[in-house]
């Protein structure tokens, strides 16, 4: 098997990108726009269980800061209020506690070998 040569136009980043229901439509619309077509997953979040979308991009090198900066403008994150059991409470009364959700989370690994076939 012949040694494969790197160059500029292969793809040396996969961008593993978690992201809130609420915001994947802009995301993937500011994505397409920078001519970056991410193949989209369903995902829920473990923590609140909720919707979520998991966008998985394979880069090159020149599109690796237009990648990170459409998801930044497209992805905010929110406060919204949990309800949580006050804790010594004679009943178990809810109190909205604030948490951030939203935004984007974003993995960033080096590709050492890709195929296409």
């Amino acid at each position: 098997m012949d040694a494969i040569k790197s160059t500029d136009n292969e793809i040396s980043k996969m961008f593993i990108a978690v992201i809130q229901a609420q915001d994947i439509d802009a995301a993937y619309s500011a994505l397409k726009a920078v001519n970056i077509m991410p193949t989209r997953l369903p995902s829920v979040g473990g923590f609140l269980g909720r919707r979520n979308a998991t966008l998985l991009l394979g880069l090159k090198p020149d599109e690796i800061e237009k990648a990170q900066s459409a998801l930044k403008e497209s992805c905010r994150q929110r406060i919204e209020y949990l309800a949580v059991p006050l804790e010594s409470a004679p009943l178990p009364l809810p109190t909205p506690t604030p948490i951030n959700v939203g935004g984007a989370t974003i993995f960033n690994i080096d590709i050492e070998h890709f195929e296409e076939f």
